[in-house]
């Protein structure tokens, strides 16, 4: 969080083209291209939080991979503006492109989409743009769970992973031929959704066996994990999670990239590595690669880290390539409630891991939910007592999350539990290890309304921009959901 302040402040006291062009200098691998066929590929978030999106530049490189297609990237701007919203690479007008492709991680970025749509010059509604616009693709994390109320703002929609479709569908927008030509085109290939044709979605594509795995096409030093190489090994999950969209059973599964794989994409210059997978520390040869990055010399560190798949070599190897601060979730505050969402993580995976991280001298970050079905105090109690027993004189942080069901999983259709109560067990928690661990909590104003959005249809279209010209806030979108019925 310091890091992100520090370069948005930094970054104020220039103007836009002087913050571009600061970036751009101190990026590695951007692609600067012409082509007769012009894609702005839109991020509804700022530079510093999108550059460490490895799905962004996954797409970034598979456009600009196409002969006579260039894809140029754009974010949401660091400050209130009436400018028109422009690409780092050219400077080209977001709404003068052929192709405008959005990528949504998840549902709250929708109010910020919006007011990247209306920077770019764009209708909200794809239904009020002309045959002079862009046509608006929607793709991304996103797209795995609850596409549906971001429908009436697109064109069409890639669901899922897109490796293979970015090809076919890029080049039927270089051939031109008019919106409906392109569309009805674009309707034929898998994984896409044009809602003007298809009244139902298709499910999203998960590719059995990848042919190429993703890794960073570009680094910049402005950004979270600043200059990290990002290489993924594995794809896809298969534990059994109720409460993940990707979890075991909900498509392809987990699917691992060999060790060769991985040390092929990774170049000889990467000095720090990140290794990126809904389960990397499954990977049977994780060890292995961790141990042969750090004898070169380079950092390493993993995008998540499961406690029960914790062992002695794995961690060694980890501090060894600079890790400093072990992460694990915990989810649900008991073992109960665990036990009751198919998290096959026990009370003695966590306390092996806390142990573990104390005798390395590393401090801990514990992830956990709370408001899951069935949660009582006597829960949240138990989670503060085993904070207090066992992280007691280490640098420790409580990171809290609001339940929130998601579509396509087993807990899909449950009721959020509730601003009021959520407030009420995370005052809770923050009494109970006062002193002992830091708690981060997420807003349950705002759970609240990703919960109205995880859940919801196409009529949330309306709320949004309701609720965007209404000033965007929480009340704003209280108002517009209470109005439409649809905030119960």
């Amino acid at each position: 969080m310091r890091g992100r302040r520090a370069e948005q402040g930094r970054t104020r006291q220039l103007s836009w083209r002087q913050q571009v062009q600061a970036r751009l200098a101190a990026e590695r691998g951007t692609c600067f291209k012409q082509a007769p066929c012009r894609v702005a590929l839109l991020k509804p978030s700022s530079y510093f939080a999108s550059m460490s999106s490895l799905g962004l530049q996954r797409v970034y490189g598979l456009f600009n991979a196409e002969d006579g297609v260039a894809a140029e990237r754009a974010f949401l701007p660091d400050t209130v503006g009436d400018g028109p919203l422009r690409t780092y690479e050219s400077g080209m007008a977001v709404g003068a492109a052929d192709l405008v492709a959005l990528s949504v991680g998840y549902e709250l970025e929708m109010g910020d989409l919006l007011v990247c749509l209306q920077r770019a010059g764009l209708a909200f509604l794809a239904k009020d743009r002309g045959v002079g616009d862009p046509l608006v693709l929607l793709g991304g994390p996103l797209t795995f769970s609850n596409p549906r109320p971001l429908a009436p703002l697109v064109d069409l929609m890639v669901l899922g992973e897109a490796d293979e479709v970015i090809g076919p569908l890029a080049r039927i927008v270089a051939r031109g031929g008019g919106r409906e030509r392109i569309l009805d085109e674009a309707a034929s290939l898998p994984g896409v959704w044009v809602p003007s044709r298809q009244e139902e979605a298709p499910l999203p594509l998960q590719l059995a066996r990848p042919e190429s795995l993703a890794c960073s096409t570009l680094l910049t030093p402005h950004t979270e994990l600043s200059d990290m190489f990002l290489v993924e090994v594995s794809r896809g999950c298969h534990r059994r999670c109720d409460f993940c969209v990707m979890r075991r059973g909900a498509g392809a599964g987990m699917r691992l990239f060999s060790a060769e794989q991985v040390w092929e994409h990774i170049p000889d210059w990467a000095d720090r590595v990140g290794l990126v997978g809904a389960a990397v520390a499954d990977h049977p040869h994780l060890v292995g690669i961790i141990e042969r990055l750090v004898g070169q010399g380079r950092q390493c560190s993993l995008s998540s880290l499961r406690s029960d798949r914790i062992s002695a070599p794995l961690l060694d190897a980890l501090v060894a390539g600079g890790l400093k601060t072990l992460t694990i979730a915990a989810d649900g505050a008991s073992e109960a409630l665990r036990r009751r969402i198919h998290k096959d993580v026990d009370q003695g995976h966590l306390v092996a891991a806390v142990e573990a991280a104390r005798a390395r001298r590393l401090k801990v970050k514990l992830y956990v939910m709370v408001g899951l079905p069935g949660e009582s105090e006597g829960d949240i109690d138990e989670l503060v007592h085993f904070i207090r027993t066992h992280l007691s004189g280490l640098s420790a942080t409580l990171g809290v999350a609001p339940f929130i069901s998601k579509r396509n999983t087993p807990l899909d259709g449950l009721p959020f539990a509730g601003i009021k109560e959520v407030e009420r067990r995370m005052a809770r928690l923050r009494h109970g290890v006062g002193g002992i661990a830091e708690v981060r909590a997420a807003s349950a104003r705002w759970a609240w309304i990703e919960h109205a959005l995880a859940q919801g249809d196409e009529r949330l279209a309306a709320v949004a921009i309701a609720a965007y010209h209404d000033g965007g806030t929480f009340a704003a979108w209280k108002r517009a959901l209470t109005s439409a019925g649809l905030g119960g």
